[in-house]
């Protein structure tokens, strides 16, 4: 069973990601964006972490206000995610 350690974490990383603090996440005085941290401006990206946040906490109407491209990148990343906890599993098996 321990052999499968790797695959566990990668499948509980969203998890992380939903119990962190809202305030973190959502906190318009900090935000988490370096660029916007270093320059003060918005770069295309802004607001994706917040957006893929309120997907986790199941608010697509945040989501699309924080990022419109969430549709794209939520996707995307879902599938990018299984496929790695597959792979794992995979490679878990074989040892």
């Amino acid at each position: 069973m321990l052999r499968y350690w790797r695959a566990a974490v990668v499948a509980l990383l969203p998890l992380a990601v939903y119990l962190l603090p809202r305030e973190w996440i959502f906190s318009e005085e900090h935000p988490l964006c370096l660029i916007r941290n270093i320059t003060g401006h918005e770069c295309p990206g802004c607001g994706m972490t917040r957006a893929l946040a309120s997907l986790a906490y199941m608010d697509p109407v945040g989501a699309w206000h924080y990022n419109r491209a969430v549709v794209v990148v939520a996707p995307l990343l879902a599938y990018v995610w299984v496929r790695w906890v597959v792979r794992l599993v995979r490679e878990a098996s074989r040892r």
